[in-house]
């Protein structure tokens, strides 16, 4: 599943990101990508062992864990800590996969979920779509400042090089409760339906075996 998450970061949020990547140190992206994506990866990433990254990244993970659409998308388990992306003029990353365990420090998690969040206004760079790949066929994402995309960590992508300007972006990668992507699409249209009910009729015989099936679902496909 695709999920495009609008208004993640409200305009104050964004604002103040902004002005803490505006001051801070960036380092060759190749650091911090495997083997394989090393080679096609040409981007500068903010230097995670520089002060006060912390602050940035509880703006970010806090805006996303209170969104609704992020939590009943991924599923969450377990997120990481994310990296901050510029890509200015000539800069792009090719096609690639990304690690299927990532971690550090003996804390290791499986990727499930990628989700990047746009933190560049689409009109300030030309290029640097998102492309991924999909059983329909390639997608491209340029979403506005503040909005995330949410995508299977097992699907094929590449970032289409920037040709103007700057493009800034957070990313991180999700252990989602239910490891199948299918499952989890499943589980977020069905959830959709719930919620409406819950509020239309939560009375009603219907709503409550939708929810029922809902919440069973979760625990026979939880992956705890």
């Amino acid at each position: 599943m695709l999920l495009i998450v609008p208004a993640i970061l409200k305009p104050d949020e964004l604002a103040l990101a902004r002005s803490w990547l505006a001051e801070a140190p960036f380092v060759d992206g190749k650091l911090s990508a495997g083997a394989a994506a090393r080679r096609v990866k040409e981007n500068e990433e903010r230097d995670r062992n520089a002060a006060d990254v912390e602050r940035l990244d509880r703006l970010v993970m806090g805006a996303l864990a209170r969104h609704p659409a992020y939590r009943n998308g991924a599923l969450p388990l377990h997120a990481a800590s994310p990296l901050y992306a510029r890509y200015r003029p000539g800069m792009t990353y090719g096609e690639h996969l990304d690690d299927p365990i990532m971690g550090t420090g003996g804390v290791l998690y499986r990727s499930d979920v990628a989700v990047t969040v746009f933190l560049s206004d689409p009109g300030a760079y030309d290029g640097g779509e998102l492309v991924i790949r999909t059983a329909a066929g390639e997608h491209s994402v340029k979403e506005a400042a503040g909005d995330a995309v949410l995508y299977p960590a097992s699907t094929i992508h590449h970032v289409n090089p920037v040709t103007r300007g700057e493009r800034l972006v957070a990313v991180t990668w999700v252990q989602s409760l239910v490891r199948d992507p299918a499952r989890r699409e499943l589980l977020y249209g069905l959830n959709l339906a719930r919620e409406k009910l819950l509020a239309a009729a939560p009375e009603a015989e219907e709503t409550a075996q939708v929810n029922a099936a809902y919440l069973n679902l979760i625990r026979m496909w939880s992956d705890l």
